[in-house]
Order: structure tokens, then C-alpha cells, then sequence
């Protein structure tokens, strides 16, 4: 008598475990509209970070090449100089970057450095060209006032 009560308690069980197909194609739909309105919101989340960085490294750009120019009485002709000492800088006391190498930008291009600047005829231009690796565009990132 206990064997058929285990048994009738197993069948019945057996039928509610499975999903029909109707609910698993519900679930799918909600999962899928979620996915639709989360990741446009944190998609965007990541360029916003690589942006924060290479404004982050253009300031301590200006830093080290500030020191430079007060250790020496002029900006360094390359960003390389801040690393190696150039043969004219008596007084350099470099390496003015702990890194020992200059960082590329967050995108993995190179920055642009200009001495003396166009955008900034008594300084230099410092830019890095953005998540599009190409001069002149809406996504750079400078240490001028852009007029676009």
C-alpha cells in the first residue's frame, strides 16, 4: 500500500516538472526585452571610461611637461624627452613619468604632441585622437578648447 501511494505521488509530480513550450518562449521574450532596455544604458558606459582616462593622462601630461619646463626653461620637443634625456637639458631631472615609457591612450594609439602648438602658440597641443584613432574628429580628446 505504500508502494502505490509513492508511485501515484511520482506521476503526478512528473507532469508538473516539465515547461510547456509557451513559457519557456514567454521567459525568452522577457529576458529578451530586459537585455533590450538594459545594455543601450551600459553600453555606452566603457567609452565613457576610456574618455575619463585619456583626459586623466592628458592632466598628467601637463604636469610632467610643466616640471620639464621648469627644470629646463622650455618644453620638450617630443613626448620622449619626458623619458630620455635630451643632449640641451642640463638641468633635466627625468624621468618625469614613473612608467618609464610613454603610455599610449586608452584606445591604443599614441598622443599627439606639438611644440610649439597650433592651438596653443605659446605652449603645445596635446591630443589623443579618440575611440576612432583619426585627427580632427568629434571623439578627440585635446588639451585646447575645441570650437566644433
Amino acid at each position: 500500500m505504500k508502494l502505490s501511494i509513492i508511485r501515484r505521488s511520482q506521476s503526478r509530480g512528473a507532469k508538473r516538472k516539465a515547461f510547456t513550450l509557451v513559457e519557456l518562449l514567454l521567459v525568452l521574450v522577457i529576458l529578451g526585452t530586459l537585455a533590450a532596455i538594459v545594455l543601450p544604458r551600459f553600453g555606452g558606459t566603457k567609452r565613457r571610461a576610456q574618455d575619463a582616462a585619456a583626459k586623466t593622462q592628458i592632466t598628467t601630461f601637463k604636469t610632467v611637461l610643466n616640471a620639464f619646463e621648469v627644470d629646463n626653461g622650455y618644453f620638450p620637443e617630443t613626448l620622449e624627452d619626458l623619458v630620455q634625456q635630451p643632449r640641451d637639458a642640463k638641468d633635466w631631472r627625468g624621468p618625469y613619468l614613473d612608467s618609464g615609457s610613454i603610455p599610449l591612450d586608452p584606445w591604443g594609439h599614441d598622443y599627439l604632441y606639438q611644440y610649439p602648438g597650433r592651438n596653443n602658440p605659446n605652449g603645445y597641443d596635446l591630443m589623443s585622437m579618440g575611440f576612432d584613432g583619426r585627427e580632427n574628429t568629434d571623439d578627440d580628446i585635446t588639451n585646447w578648447e575645441s570650437t566644433r
